[in-house]
C-alpha cells in the first residue's frame, strides 16, 4: 500500500519513523516549507530516508497537486496538519485519507481542542483518527482512544505525555486497519458536536470573580501558550505553571498573599493560586518571585481583570 504522509513537527516525524519501522511503503511526504533556515523534522527524516517531499500549502496549486498525484498514493495520512487542503487532495489516494485530531470527536472540533477541554474543566479527553471531508473535523470516525485529564495537567503535559504517544500508536494501528480492509467509517453524531475557535490571548483573560478552580483551569489551558492574562500596576502579566490550593485563606480574589521561592500566592475564590512561572507581556517567562521583584510587588497588591 502506497502511503503519502502530510504533517509536521515532532508528531509527524514520529509517525513517519513508526511507519517505516513497520515496513510500510511511504512514497511521499508533505510539510510546511523551511522557516528561518530550519527544516521541519518530518521533512528532514523524509530526506534522510530518500522520500520525495512537497510543501503542503502549495498542494493548492495545480503543478504541485499534479506532482502529488504522480506519487499514485493508495492512502493519505495526515499527522498534525494546520493548512486547509482542497478536497481533491484528500480524495486523490485510492483508499482515501485519514487524519489525527486530539479530542473525542464530535467534541471539540477546531484547532485548539486540547486548550478548551482543560479550560472547561473536563476530566476526560482523547484522540480521534477520522476520514476528513470538506468540513472542519466532521468526517466519519475510524478509531478513538481515551485519555484522562489529571487535576494538574496543562496543555503541554496532556499533549506530550498522553495524546502524542497515543496518537502515534493510533495512526499506525489505523494504517494497519485500512491495509486489512477492516477500517470503519462511523458517522459523527451532530447532536453532540461542539466547535471552539482558535484559543488566543483574548480567550485567556482571567476573571477573578470566578471560582478558584475555574481560574486554575484557565491557567492550565493557557500553558505553555498563550498564558492566562491579568494586570497589576498598569502592567499586563501572563501566568503559566501554577497550582490551585483549596483553603479558606482570607483575601480578595486577585490579592497577592505572599511571595516565596515557590512563587506568588494569589487569592482566588475558595483558596489560592500558586503562580510558579509568569511574564510581562512580550517578555521572558520567569519565576514568580522574580516577577514580583521586577514589578516591585508587595503583599496586599491586587491583580485585576485585563478583559476588554
Amino acid at each position: 500500500m502506497r502511503i503519502v504522509l502530510i504533517g509536521q513537527a515532532a508528531f509527524g516525524e514520529s509517525v513517519l519513523k513508526r511507519l517505516l519501522e513497520a515496513g510500510k511503503e511511504v512514497v511521499g511526504v508533505s510539510t510546511p516549507p523551511d522557516r528561518g533556515g530550519r527544516s521541519d523534522p518530518l521533512k528532514t527524516l523524509a530526506e534522510a530516508s530518500d522520500i520525495p517531499w512537497l510543501p503542503t500549502r502549495e498542494l493548492r496549486n495545480e503543478d504541485t497537486y499534479n506532482q502529488f498525484a504522480d506519487w499514485q498514493p493508495d492512502l493519505g495520512v495526515m499527522a498534525f496538519v494546520t493548512d486547509i487542503l482542497p478536497e481533491k487532495v484528500l480524495e486523490e489516494p485510492k483508499l482515501g485519507t485519514i487524519q489525527y485530531h486530539p479530542s473525542l470527536l464530535p467534541l471539540h472540533r477546531g484547532a485548539s481542542a486540547i486548550n478548551w477541554a482543560i479550560v472547561m474543566g473536563e476530566t476526560k479527553t482523547g484522540l480521534t483518527i477520522f476520514w476528513p471531508d470538506k468540513g472542519i473535523d466532521t468526517g466519519p470516525v475510524l478509531l478513538q482512544k481515551e485519555a484522562a485529564i489529571e487535576p494538574d495537567d496543562t496543555v503541554g503535559t496532556l499533549y506530550f505525555d498522553k495524546l502524542f504517544p497515543l496518537g502515534v500508536d493510533a495512526m499506525v494501528e489505523s494504517v494497519e486497519l485500512v491495509e486489512q480492509g477492516a477500517a470503519p467509517k462511523l458517522a459523527q453524531d451532530e447532536w453532540l458536536a461542539t466547535y471552539e475557535p482558535i484559543f488566543k490571548g483574548e480567550h485567556a483573560a482571567i476573571d477573578w470573580s470566578k471560582r478558584g478552580q475555574q481560574v486554575y483551569d484557565l491557567v492550565r489551558g493557557s500553558t505553555p501558550a498563550p498564558g492566562a492574562s491579568t494586570s497589576i500596576k498598569g502592567q499586563q502579566v501572563e501566568f503559566f505553571e501554577s497550582r490551585f490550593i483549596a483553603s479558606d485563606e482570607a483575601g480578595e480574589p486577585g490579592q497577592l498573599l505572599r511571595v516565596s521561592d515557590e512563587g506568588l500566592r494569589v487569592a482566588v475564590n475558595g483558596g489560592s493560586l500558586l503562580v510558579q512561572r509568569a511574564r510581562l507581556v512580550g517578555g521572558q517567562k520567569v519565576a514568580g518571585a522574580q516577577l514580583a521583584s521586577e514589578l516591585g510587588l508587595a503583599v496586599g497588591d491586587r491583580f485585576e481583570d485585563s478583559r476588554g
